[in-house]
């Protein structure tokens, strides 16, 4: 029936491929040989969707235990949304098996970005599954949370069953494992949440009440008896072993980034003090030469792709980084395959590692000084220098490049209108490297292309305590910047400061948000992420609908003493830390990367021991 109903369908809407499944390494099994049925639920389009890492590794762990089934649902763009709106015989489904999602036995969500949280919402809405946990018995799937935004899970934690901190290959199997058993046993959905919540970073929401002093701050957030006061992140001690995808699905259309992907490493070593997943994914682990290496080969020989990507959050921190290189240059350049290292620094930027990443394909480099001066810099413990910046730019042009892509940030905590007018005078001086260098390309231009982000306070980080800049203080820089940018060898594009202040709202949120993001969809919000269909104007009379202050969320300080919305939710940095990090930010002191000394964060804690050997870590 509803093969039939799609088939006309899919005539209607555009992209139809983002909605058919079928795909090259999709898995499909046959639901009487398994024990538990998951969908995992990307909640923006199938673009984005296929583009994520996350997806595809617990893809594949799941799919590589027989009894069990993950199967693909994404949130359907504007057009095959009212299609399914308008069907009442059509629900959102999977890609695979097109089963609509209220019959599976557990649906996960991946929290990747706040201005997701409308698409949750509607996805749940064209699933026909109530949006509240409260409100569904347990004839409905049991719905998870995971990604990096449960570090403060509070503004969606009402419509979650259990949300998981840390690193879900750790604890997925263990959670199908008791689905299952509740599955065969009839347990109750109370029965199975409670067990549940004994797993490792294991959260569940329904157990934990926050308790609200007068200002609208928390008092307190009590647990339920027998139950855990703080929720601590799962984490993979041997990182090494943790296997490696090595069968991408192959996108029908065009994913956002449509390559091979290997994680080399996970967390990071440096402690940008703005950098919410340098703190929530600490300590760094890295993964051996030949595990990465075979891993990789194993991958571009199964799907065919043509470009491999070595992603983490600081490429150039791996170790091993060269001899892997080296590794992977021994079959690369036979099978056409280019290397793509997205996430270099520009203080272990070398011309060895940039010769052996463009012996096939050439494109631009992209770095991120983050600030203008040093002093914010240094503010910000960014670690590195003008002279650093100047080295890997002549590095880059004797090489033949002639276009630098520059990230930065404007809002952060102690910047003045002269760090803003230094991000212009930064791409200036790189122009002007570029003209006075006598290797570089001649009879080609330059072009510096500067992309500036606002700020946005978050949790779990030591700038979680400060405010973000208001709309009118944001827009002020930005035409300030522009004003500063005389070359037409520059180009500028900044963020849209509305944006930001939502997701800064989202971030740094409790419960009192779900209602607002409840009426927002019911106004029509969503896809809030893609600028056309982004309705500030509509999100602002939410808010003052439900009485609840933007400016309450964004806009104010914290204390140091205060109970935040994620108190109860342990990444194993301490706030003892975050605080310490936040007054050495304020004195613009830096502390060093944590594999030269180890400052005391408290993530060795959760991995059970010290973080480096000391005797051997370098960067």
């Amino acid at each position: 029936m509803i093969d039939e109903i799609l088939k006309a369908t899919l005539l209607k809407v555009q992209k139809p491929g983002r909605y058919t499944g079928g795909e090259p390494g999709s898995i499909v099994k046959n639901k009487k040989d398994i024990d538990a049925h998951f969908a995992f639920c990307f909640p923006d389009t199938y673009e984005i969707a296929m583009s994520h890492l996350g997806m595809k590794v617990l893809y594949e762990v799941i799919n590589d235990a027989p009894n069990y089934w993950c199967e693909r649902a994404f949130m359907p763009w504007l057009d095959m949304y009212q299609e399914i709106k308008e069907h009442d015989t059509l629900e959102l489904y999977s890609l695979e098996s097109k089963t609509p999602l209220k019959e599976f036995d557990a649906i996960g969500f991946t929290l990747q970005y706040e201005l997701s949280y409308t698409n949750i919402v509607a996805m749940l809405d064209l699933a026909n599954i109530p949006l509240y946990s409260k409100d569904r018995d347990d004839k409905f799937p049991l719905v998870i949370a995971g990604g990096p935004c449960v570090c403060n899970a509070e503004p969606v934690a009402d419509y979650f069953d259990i949300m998981t901190l840390g690193e879900g290959e750790e604890q997925i199997l263990e959670i199908l494992n008791k689905v299952s058993f509740a599955k065969k046993n009839n347990q109750t959905k109370d029965e199975l949440l409670k067990e549940l919540s004994e797993i490792q970073g294991v959260y569940v929401p329904k157990f934990y009440t926050p308790i609200y002093n007068e200002d609208g701050t928390i008092k307190e957030i009590t647990a339920q008896d027998g139950i855990s006061e703080t929720v601590q992140k799962a984490i993979i001690k041997d990182f090494d072993s943790q296997k490696l995808p090595t069968n991408f699905i192959v996108p029908m259309i065009g994913a956002i980034h449509d390559r091979a992907q290997v994680e080399v490493l996970r967390g990071c070593v440096r402690g940008c003090r703005f950098c919410q997943a340098g703190f929530i994914y600490r300590p760094k682990r890295e993964r051996s030469v030949d595990t990465l290496n075979q891993a990789a080969k194993d991958l571009c020989a199964n799907t065919g792709y043509e470009e491999l990507s070595l992603t983490s959050l600081s490429t150039s921190d791996h170790t091993q980084l060269e001899p892997l290189l080296d590794n992977l240059l021994d079959w690369t350049p036979e099978a056409r395959v280019n290397l793509s290292l997205p996430s270099l620094r520009v203080d272990n930027f070398s011309k060895e590692v940039l010769e052996k990443t463009t012996r096939i394909k050439k494109s631009g480099l992209t770095f991120a000084p983050e600030a203008g001066t040093q002093r914010l810099r240094d503010v910000i413990n960014k670690n590195i220098t003008e002279a650093e910046i100047e080295h890997t730019c002549n590095i880059a042009f004797s090489n033949g490049y002639s276009t630098v892509k520059l990230y930065f940030m404007m809002g952060l905590p102690t910047e003045t209108m002269e760090d803003i007018k230094a991000i212009a005078e930064t791409a200036q001086n790189i122009v002007g490297m570029y003209q006075t260098n006598p290797n570089r390309t001649k009879g080609k231009g330059v072009q510096v292309s500067i992309s500036v982000a606002c700020f946005v306070p978050k949790p779990k980080t030591p700038f979680e305590f400060f405010p973000q800049d208001s709309e009118e203080v944001l827009r002020k820089k930005q035409r300030y910047l522009i004003e500063c940018i005389n070359s037409k060898k520059i180009s500028l594009s900044y963020h849209d400061s509305q944006i930001s202040r939502l997701e800064a709202v989202f971030a740094k949120g409790d419960r009192k948000l779900a209602k607002v993001i409840e009426s927002a969809y019911k106004n029509g919000c969503m896809l809030d992420g893609w600028n056309e269909c982004f309705k500030y104007d509509k999100w602002v009379e939410c808010f003052e609908t439900q009485n609840v202050s933007m400016d309450f969320y964004a806009n104010r300080a914290k204390s140091f003493d205060e109970v935040t919305p994620w108190s109860h939710l342990d990444y194993g940095v301490t706030k003892e830390y975050l605080v310490k990090e936040y007054n050495k930010a304020m004195e613009s002191a830096t502390t060093p990367p944590c594999n030269l000394e180890c400052s005391n964060c408290g993530a060795s804690k959760v991995l059970g021991g010290p973080c480096f050997d000391y005797s051997k870590s370098m960067v």
